[in-house]
């Protein structure tokens, strides 16, 4: 299984550990990435919010480069699969814009190569019996949080996942590595992702909410599969203590981080160290380290 491979810039500074464990995994459990070539960001927040010629070319550019390569897109980062599927979308809905955009990415484009996030390619492509098999550590006990986002399944007509507010794909993931899956009312809900910059207060209610929720329903971790959602979740967790009084330390995996585990990657390997709110107590409390 060979994929075109774009990791995003957040899988090569801030979300280190997504990016390293996400090729770890792959490795392991058998899918070939190969990274696009000299790929560009994909305009992220600023871009959409700014310029739509910009937002669209930016994504544009990468997607015809791995259709030059011949495979579908795979995209770990939630927020850039959605700008990325949003770009797609857009060219397919209006031939003059198409055109245009085109013409600025100057590379050629034809909308053959689908666009999927890697949760997609693991837990459908490559599917759950197969990951069942890679499993040599069971994370036995283990009460998960899966924690989607907004972007990952919203519009639903732009990001195709299978439900944009009832999403099963992680909770079943979860259940092949052998832990548990906690029903929660979150799981779909806006953490504040880039309001961290611009409105603090804003972020910090609502990755509050999210981080509350989770624990009253008593998850011993939340996963996630964006760098936007764990940079709030893992790293605001104090500051939201002394905003409003609350006593937060759970820990923030990356869905790849918890199959790494699984599959029996050496922590070190998935570099799990570099998380802000210790992750290593509840996995030695539940002997996965």
């Amino acid at each position: 299984m060979k994929y075109a491979y774009f990791p995003g810039c957040s899988l090569h500074s801030t979300a280190l550990e997504y990016g390293e464990s996400t090729k770890e995994i792959c490795r392991k459990i058998g899918i070939e990435l190969q990274e696009i070539k000299d790929w560009n960001c994909c305009g992220a927040t600023p871009a959409h919010q700014t310029n739509r010629y910009l937002a669209t070319a930016l994504p544009l550019r990468n997607i015809a480069k791995a259709e030059k390569m011949g495979m579908d897109m795979v995209i770990p980062c939630a927020a850039c699969f959605s700008r990325s599927k949003f770009a797609q979308y857009a060219v397919e809905k209006d031939d003059e814009f198409r055109k245009k955009i085109i013409d600025a990415v100057g590379l050629p484009y034809e909308g053959k190569i689908k666009i999927k996030h890697l949760l997609q390619v693991i837990a459908e492509d490559l599917g759950l019996e197969a990951i069942k098999k890679k499993v040599i550590k069971p994370l036995t006990g283990l009460n998960v949080a899966c924690y989607y986002g907004c972007l990952l399944v919203r519009p639903p007509e732009v990001t195709h996942f299978e439900d944009a507010e009832e999403p099963q794909i992680m909770e079943n993931l979860v259940k092949a590595m052998g832990a548990e899956a906690v029903d929660w009312a979150f799981k779909t809900e806006c953490c504040g992702a880039s309001f961290a910059i611009s409105n603090a207060e804003a972020m910090m209610r609502l990755t509050g909410r999210v981080i509350g929720d989770a624990i009253l329903n008593d998850c011993d971790c939340i996963m996630v599969a964006c760098p936007l959602c764990h940079a709030n979740l893992d790293m605001r967790q104090q500051q939201i203590n002394d905003a409003y009084g609350t006593n937060f330390n759970i820990p923030i995996f990356y869905f790849t981080e918890l199959l790494g585990i699984a599959c029996g990657i050496p922590l070190e390997e998935l570099k799990i160290g570099c998380h802000l709110t210790d992750p290593f107590t509840i996995l030695k409390a539940k002997q996965l380290c």
